[in-house]
């Protein structure tokens, strides 16, 4: 088996295990049952929502060589000036905190855990009677996707680790080498601003937020791995600090906007009852 395959085989495993865990612990046995049987027309309320999300992924993976190309040649040079305003800042981070346990703990955070963050939010507001959570959620995925693609494209920037060999080391890689097959089909090396990692993590912590009554078992979780991916990120030596602060605005403004875009239908019916969901019944933003 390549390294590829070996990581993505494992990621898949533990994404499995931990959705299985948490969907019995947070969103309960009776509520998985009960929305089963309203699963596809869920599915099929949210179609527009992950026709858009399912674009711009596309977008990104057949475009993100030739965009990259474009954004060397006549892109913002930004890394010289991240580097100005804020120095060795993840240095520092590095050269304070890194022990091997916090090592093995953000590793996996970055990886497995983000991949889990990701995932679990579509199986929990599926299970909603109303599709209106996920429906905001797919399109807020879309918007930090979108507008990530637009900004690496626009700004070119390498990252920490990159410009600070000697004070940063690329301790994700150094701990887990066989990750970097996985790593190198998603990113590279000048997609750090702004950090995916942090907006997409950020928008599911707010999320769980905004769930909190539905879920509240979820929420401390939640915003508990959210905001240990956006601290992995700089701990790894993968982003900038400007990076992150740029990733929280992307996700608070993404959250944002999926709200004002996907307005709520059939909001007089009765708890369960999710008759005007079905295809065809509303007349939200996405419709």
């Amino acid at each position: 088996m390549t390294p590829f395959l070996s990581v993505l085989t494992s990621v898949v495993a533990w994404v499995a295990a931990m959705l299985t865990v948490a969907s019995l612990a947070v969103v309960g046995p009776a509520r998985l049952r009960a929305a089963w049987g309203g699963v596809r027309a869920r599915l099929w309320d949210s179609r527009r929502a992950i026709a858009v999300l399912c674009t711009v992924l596309l977008a990104s993976a057949v475009g993100r060589s030739w965009l990259l190309d474009v954004s060397r040649l006549f892109g913002v040079q930004a890394t010289a000036l991240i580097y100005k305003l804020e120095g060795g800042f993840v240095a520092w981070v590095q050269a304070t905190f890194a022990g091997p346990a916090l090592t093995a703990y953000f590793s996996w955070v970055y990886v497995y855990g983000y991949a889990f963050l990701l995932a679990f939010p579509v199986v929990a507001y599926l299970a909603l009677p109303r599709t209106v959570t996920l429906r905001r959620l797919f399109v807020a995925y879309a918007l930090n996707y979108g507008i990530g693609l637009a900004l690496y494209t626009l700004i070119f920037a390498h990252g920490p680790r990159n410009v600070m060999p000697e004070m940063v080391t690329p301790l994700l890689f150094a701990n887990q080498p066989d990750v970097m097959a996985l790593t190198s089909e998603v990113n590279v090396n000048s997609n750090v601003f702004p950090s995916l990692h942090t907006s997409l993590a950020v928008s599911v912590g707010t999320f769980a937020v905004l769930t909190r009554e539905e879920y509240p078992r979820w929420t401390p979780v939640g915003v508990t791995l959210s905001l240990s991916v956006v601290v992995a990120t700089m701990y790894l030596g993968i982003h900038w600090l400007t990076d992150v602060i740029a990733g929280f605005a992307l996700a608070f403004g993404s959250v944002y906007l999926a709200h004002r875009f996907v307005e709520p239908r059939g909001e007089g019916l009765s708890p369960g009852d999710d008759a005007g969901e079905r295809p065809g019944s509303g007349t939200g933003a996405d419709d």
